[in-house]
């Protein structure tokens, strides 16, 4: 890593999202944080999506939303490919490269990952270290597209790019101190590219007790919190924030027990598990809200937002952030209600949303960067097993992730007060597309 010879370093900001800068890597002045974020988008071959006009906001508090524009700048801002050291490890290859300027042919070959695919299937890169500590950007939400990608849905060892489907299943199998740098990172979807064509097989028998265990550790039973309330009654702005304020609270302490409960609660630290946890309980309950108690949450819940009757006030000041979330979260409710995320699912996708190396301030990053990936991998084989004839469920699901993200950072900029509205505006909204889907439904069977 090239440093900064006097102490103007702390007075320069990162190219890429305004962070206080560490020095020169690869080529441009930027922060430790984008730095990682594009050696290991390099290195690892990933492709994203952008989930809007690809002209997303980048900022020290913004830039792990969209990685597809967080990548698209460094390469605009002149990040060197090239200067990244073929063996992975720390440290440039030629402290003396600088920035360059490609055209946009050449951006746009390595965004969609043509340029990746057009390399020797022989030539393989390391992944030491250089995570980006700042920005809460893992596995599941270092791209809008999944990551890493997918093997070959097959229950034989398949060759491609040089890898098998085997390493998969050895690595799920061995400790997280071995093969790490054997995992593989393949290029495509085969079911989406059309090399194999999706067939049923039998799940990697070490992917069963892990999803059983995630599964295990989860609390299912209904919430207790009480949200009854008889016919007639008028719920004001206080009442229902109250009893949004409880049931936060139930939800935050059930989500404390899990991780009392996760079957590697032993291999990091509390300092890590404290870190990780106020860092993402905001996702882990939206994500909990979306998936195992929606049924309390857009029924017992709406019903009691229907009882509230905004003012005229209340509805004028409804602000700009509060209108961004709420657009989100229906979009984000109807997804779910069209995937029909299963329990083992749901615990796989909060075990990765949690397990976040890049968090500031953690310890054992790459712990925690292998376990990430280790119920990536469950994740997907349990898809593909479950869902053998739903080639496109497991990056699907995937794709939620960096939006429960970008929700959960947005809902912080909309006032307490406005709340209540924001989420009867939700459940209104999403009680009807239910009801219209059923409508739906009902005249296609008759």
């Amino acid at each position: 890593m090239d440093t900064w010879e006097d102490d103007s370093a702390d007075q320069r900001t990162c190219l890429i999202c305004g962070d206080r800068a560490t020095g020169l890597h690869y080529g441009i002045i930027s922060c430790e944080g984008c730095k990682g974020f594009f050696k290991r988008s390099i290195c690892n071959k990933r492709v994203y999506r952008c989930s809007r006009d690809k002209n997303c906001e980048m900022s020290r508090k913004q830039r792990n939303r969209c990685q597809y524009c967080r990548l698209l700048k460094c390469l605009q801002m002149g990040m060197n490919r090239k200067a990244i050291r073929e063996d992975g490890m720390p440290g440039g290859r030629n402290k003396s490269i600088g920035p360059v300027q490609i055209t946009e042919e050449e951006i746009e070959r390595i965004m969609s990952g043509q340029e990746f695919k057009d390399e020797a299937p022989e030539h393989t890169w390391g992944n030491n270290g250089d995570s980006d500590h700042s920005s809460p950007s893992n596995g599941a939400s270092e791209g809008n597209q999944p990551s890493p990608a997918s093997t070959l849905s097959s229950n034989r060892s398949v060759e491609m790019n040089g890898y098998t489907a085997a390493l998969r299943d050895q690595y799920i199998n061995t400790s997280m101190s071995t093969h790490y740098q054997l995992l593989p990172h393949l290029f495509t979807y085969a079911a989406q590219s059309g090399l194999l064509a999706p067939q049923p097989r039998s799940l990697y028998p070490q992917s069963h007790p892990l999803v059983l265990q995630l599964v295990g550790a989860e609390d299912l039973t209904p919430l207790t919190t009480p949200m009854l309330i008889e016919d007639g009654y008028r719920v004001t702005q206080v009442e229902l924030f109250a009893l949004l304020c409880r049931l936060a609270d139930e939800l935050l302490f059930r989500q404390i027990a899990w991780i009392k409960k996760l079957p590697f609660f032993c291999e990091l630290s509390i300092e890590d598990y404290t870190c990780l946890l106020s860092s993402t309980w905001q996702e882990l309950i939206l994500l909990a809200c979306l998936t195992i108690y929606s049924a309390q949450i857009f029924g017992d819940l709406a019903d009691v937002t229907a009882k509230y009757t905004p003012s005229d006030d209340e509805l004028q000041g409804f602000s700009e952030d509060g209108m961004e979330v709420m657009e989100r979260l229906i979009y984000l409710f109807r997804k779910f209600h069209q995937l029909k995320i299963s329990n083992e699912e749901y615990a796989c996708m909060k075990a990765i949303n949690f397990l976040n190396q890049d968090i500031r301030g953690l310890s054992n990053v790459s712990q925690l960067e292998q376990l990430n990936k280790r119920y990536w991998y469950v994740c997907q084989d349990y898809a593909e097993y479950k869902y053998p004839h739903q080639p496109k469920r497991f990056p699907e699901i995937m794709m939620c992730l960096p939006e429960i993200r970008c929700i959960a950072g947005k809902l912080v900029n909309v006032p307490l007060e406005q709340l209540p509205l924001l989420f009867k505006a939700v459940f209104f909204s999403c009680c009807f597309l239910v009801t219209c889907f059923l409508d739906l439904f009902i005249t296609r069977q008759s």
